[in-house]
């Protein structure tokens, strides 16, 4: 029988209870007394019973219930009340003192007069309706829970024992289940519910379930893996099953009943009832089929790319090869050359210069080498290309016979091709026709496609496919199915939605809608920062920073750091506590209990063995993998550690748990000696792919040869990474957005730092657009133009700087759009990075990338300007980019498993070791931070001068401390809590 408990002890505790300590604004929330409840009041005899009645009056506020008899009220509480009626709070001890009878009159009173309601089948139906679209969104016990005791207090419906209110949201979490069950499972006839069944058996020729094949990972990018997309994608559209039924069940529930159809054996599967399977079944087949959609698209981008690459390499290898021949034929032809000229000069026999210094025999011979040697026109590689074809049409014609392509008006023509040569592939036909389009290529194709004879179909094929994948990067064409690669209308919000918003002035944006007003602030602030600007110029005023032939010098910033820092950070962290990482993460979720995050994908449950999550944990975050971890572990097995790992590790459940530490550590005392939480900065650690390449890994000249990828993570000021990502290594600047928007803690970041590679004009855009102020760091001048609404003649002085105006025509016509498609991103409809790839890869003629590239123009022409100005932003930028920079050298010192490469294959596992590792960071600098704390009130105790200013610069993130490597064993029956600190190590200081 199922259980109709969704929370925990501690969960009941949390709703029913009332804390022991709110802040003043919560405070005032529940408990001011209105002037109506005032007049009741005053109606009760005596003070105790007026000072009691209002509090009942509270408690029904909040935490929603009826005071219980003999229950001790929190003395801020009555303090507050009491405050306000003007009683003693001592008053409160006589309250229906041996007389419960007043209490629950008193209670009745209020029912009848407040407006407040029991809770009876009315009240559980109207209810069980509020609460259904919530539970068609979300699972989790707690959250629904949560939801109805909240709309239960909005309405005045006084809470009943947690264990009705338990029972109403596990009945409509069972409702909304069978709902989407229904849903998902709409028209399915009962060949295709066989045919789902069929997946749980063993397929012919495997070894393994049509289930667990389709589960496999593809692997890394190759012709073989390819096709193997290919295979499981036709298996898929074979079954001929209503796949776009998920379109009606919210993406959040489909991706988690994905997930469970991923996770469980086919013997549990088939343990469901049919309606239950079956609709898991369809979860997972439309997940699996959207991921192996867009990664067959990606694995085209990095064949095609592999391919270019290596005609390029060809090329340079030509050059080189040839060069020393080269050198020699131009010397030759200088001589020649320089020999007519002397010869026109001097009006000698041209032919008798030329055979003084080769023959003319010779001279002909050098000529056919000459030819030989030379290289087309363009100097390109194209020409090269086709000695790759062979291995192109190894994977080109699978692709355009498995996918269904869909065009936009721009793409028109490219989409014809395409039909055009899937056609031309199912005949067997050889030429490609007179007519076939050619408007869709690049110029600098057509010399190579176009041919006396005809249109050369190896290059015609191509430039078809080479402009395929800048299609589909920018949307202009997408595939059916896809979830990255799809049409660009579906990325935003719904017109409906759009226009609902604007109507009601509930657009999501922290500027004017409205453009008049938006470009008349922008141009004012931009004429008053020119103007001061020139002038300060013209004056030489502009601090540090000095202008000689149009070239603009800023001095490096001063040294703000004092020398003694060094030693006093010696000195406190030689006091610190000795620790081994696992009783650090012990301690530290006792203080911070991040662990209740990693709940069970089904049940939503905690682990009941902690210690083998924290061992999974620390896996991820060492690189040290589940395998060997067993071995490190002592009665810890690697099947605990796989189970564990497949249900109770996520990637939300890794952001919820760093969302936890970072709050506590935002909240602590001494952190805002580093920082208010205000600020943050991102960058990216690059860290080398191990064994075979990872389809995500790419190679970057400026970590070297070897192909790798990037953890891109965000940290605040004081020094927490509160979100990572997994990226290429060359695409830092589209992702910076997504860590602002998506974190899972309480900061609120207003301004956010970057180094140079994030000074992009759409990136200056949205964070304006979306709230966030944009400070990257400015390395030169020497490409960073600057625009104006106007022509620069009123500002002489900058006039070299200034490389075009403002186009507000362009911005006019578009402005509508831009807002609707920054409100998406906002309101999570589209992730910032998918969506600013999108508008980068657009041609540069795309009216909605051109606008939101003037709008960045606008911004980053402010932001340059101010940066002239102001050392003290040069400085908080510098400082900010230091905190983030400084955190590598400690993921490098943990993450030291596998020579510190990236081994896994699959994103989810890549991510799995970014986001352990940053909490395994985030725990040390936690941990150090409470640590640092006592070490600096005791050193002070003792008569050490600290001074206050100098704490700023005490960093968190030291280890030596830290014993990072030996057997992991855990040992949660530790005393040491938030409470119970561990003792300082005795430590004497030197008397200066």
């Amino acid at each position: 029988m199922k259980t109709r408990e969704l929370l925990t002890v501690e969960q009941r505790e949390y709703f029913y209870e009332v804390p022991e300590h709110m802040d003043e604004r919560e405070i005032l929330r529940y408990y001011t007394i209105s002037d109506e409840e005032l007049q009741i009041i005053n109606k009760q005899r005596g003070a105790a019973n007026r000072l009691g009645f209002a509090i009942q009056i509270a408690y029904l506020r909040f935490p929603g219930r009826p005071l219980s008899a003999n229950e001790k009220v929190p003395d801020f509480i009555v303090h507050t009340i009491a405050k306000q009626l003007r009683i003693l709070p001592s008053a409160i001890q006589n309250y229906a003192r041996g007389r419960d009878a007043t209490r629950r009159e008193h209670l009745s009173k209020i029912r009848s007069t407040l407006g407040f309601r029991t809770f009876t089948l009315k009240e559980y139906r109207e209810l069980a309706r509020w609460l259904l679209p919530i539970a068609m969104k979300t699972d989790q016990g707690h959250l629904l829970v949560e939801a109805l005791i909240t709309e239960m207090r909005k309405r005045k419906i006084i809470l009943p024992a947690i264990y009705a209110v338990e029972h109403v949201a596990w009945a409509v979490r069972e409702r909304a289940h069978r709902k989407i069950f229904k849903q998902l499972t709409r028209n399915l006839t009962f060949s295709q519910c066989k045919q789902l069944d069929k997946l749980l058996s063993v397929g012919k020729g495997y070894k393994f379930s049509y289930l667990s094949w389709l589960r496999q990972p593809s692997g890394v990018v190759s012709v073989k893996n390819f096709h193997k997309i290919m295979d499981r994608i036709e298996f898929i559209q074979k079954l001929n099953l209503p796949l776009d039924n998920g379109r009606e069940v919210h993406q959040n529930r489909l991706l988690q009943m994905a997930r469970e159809g991923s996770r469980y054996s086919n013997q549990h599967l088939s343990r469901f009832h049919e309606l239950k399977r079956h609709a898991t079944l369809m979860a997972f087949l439309i997940h699996i089929y959207a991921f192996l959609t867009d990664q067959g698209i990606e694995m085209l981008e990095k064949l095609m790319g592999r391919m270019f690459n290596r005609g390029e390499k060809k090329h340079k290898e030509h050059f080189q090869k040839d060069g020393k021949a080269i050198n020699e034929k131009v010397r030759l032809y200088a001589k020649v050359g320089k020999a007519l000229i002397e010869a026109k000069e001097l009006e000698q026999d041209p032919f008798e210069s030329l055979q003084s210094i080769i023959s003319w025999e010779q001279f002909v011979q050098s000529v056919a080498q000459a030819e030989e040697l030379a290289r087309p026109a363009e100097f390109d590689y194209l020409d090269l290309l086709d000695n790759h074809y062979g291995h192109f049409r190894k994977f080109a014609p699978r692709l355009l016979s498995t996918y269904v392509f869909k065009a936009s008006k721009a793409s028109h023509t490219l989409f014809e091709a395409l039909e055009m040569l899937k056609e031309i592939n199912q005949t067997g036909k050889r030429k490609i026709p007179e007519t076939a389009p050619m408007d869709f290529l690049k110029s600098k194709w057509f010399k190579h496609v176009i041919k006396e004879n005809g249109i050369d179909r190896h290059y015609y094929e191509f430039g078809i496919f080479s402009e395929l994948c800048n299609h589909l990067r920018s949307g202009d064409m997408w595939v059916v199915g896809s979830r990255q690669y799809k049409d660009f209308e579906e990325y935003l919000l719904p017109q409906e939605k759009w226009k609902e918003l604007k109507e009601k002035h509930q657009v999501p944006l922290t500027i004017p809608t409205n453009i008049d007003q938006y470009l008349q602030e922008r141009f004012e602030l931009m004429d008053e920062q020119l103007s001061k600007v020139n002038h300060l110029i013209q004056n030489q005023l502009l601090p540090d920073v000095e202008i000689y032939a149009d070239k603009i010098q800023i001095a490096s910033l001063k040294k703000m750091i004092p020398d003694e820092v060094e030693d006093l950070t010696r000195l406190i962290y030689s006091v610190l506590p000795r620790i081994k990482l696992t009783d650090l993460l012990v301690e530290v979720d006792s203080w911070t209990h991040f662990s209740k995050h990693f709940v069970h994908l089904h049940t939503q449950t905690e682990p009941k063995d902690k210690s083998v999550l924290f061992a999974a944990i620390l896996a991820d975050g060492i690189n040290l993998g589940l395998s060997k971890m067993a071995d490190a572990c002592p009665n810890i097995s690697y099947t605990q550690l796989a189970w564990i790992s497949d249900w109770y590790i996520r990637d939300e459940n890794y952001s919820k748990a760093l969302g936890a530490i970072t709050d506590f550590q935002h909240k602590y005392p001494f952190s805002s000696h580093w920082g208010d939480g205000s600020t943050s900065s991102s960058d990216g650690q690059f860290f080398r792919a191990g064994g075979q390449s990872s389809p995500l890994a790419q190679v970057n000249a400026k970590h070297g040869r070897d192909p790798g990828l990037s953890f891109y993570t965000h940290i605040s000021d004081q020094y927490a990474p509160f979100y990572v990502q997994v990226i290429s290594s060359s695409e830092e600047a589209p992702h910076i957005i997504d860590g602002l928007l998506y974190h899972e803690t309480d900061l609120e970041i207003e301004e956010h730092y970057t180094d140079a590679a994030g000074f992009v004009d759409h990136v200056f855009a949205m964070c304006h657009m979306l709230g966030f102020r944009f400070a990257p760091r400015i390395k030169t001048f020497s490409k960073n133009k600057i625009y104006t609404f106007e022509k620069p003649v009123n500002h002489p002085n900058l006039e070299f700087m200034i490389g075009g105006t403002i186009q507000t025509k362009k911005i006019r016509e578009n402005w509508d759009d831009l807002l609707r498609l920054t409100s998406s991103v906002r309101n999570g409809t589209v992730t910032a990075s998918l969506i600013l790839k999108k508008l980068a890869a657009y041609p540069r003629q795309n009216s909605l990338s051109v606008t939101l590239r003037e709008i960045g123009r606008i911004e980053r022409t402010l932001y340059t300007l101010e940066w002239l100005q102001s050392p003290e932003l040069r400085r908080r930028v510098q400082v900010g980019l230091n905190k983030g920079e400084a955190k590598h050298a400690l993921a490098r010192a943990v993450f030291f498993n596998r020579l510190g490469e990236i081994r896994d294959r699959s994103y989810e596992d890549q991510l799995h070791r970014a986001s352990g590792l940053q909490l395994l960071i985030l725990a040390i600098v936690l941990w150090n931070t409470v640590y640092i704390s006592r070490a600096v009130d005791a050193l002070r105790a003792k008569g050490v001068d600290i001074p206050e200013e100098y704490l700023q610069h005490i960093s968190p993130l030291g280890w030596e401390h830290i014993t990072l490597t030996g057997d992991y064993v855990w040992n949660l029956n530790q005393k040491a809590s938030f409470n119970n600190l561990r003792p300082l190590r005795e430590k004497k200081p030197i008397k200066k």
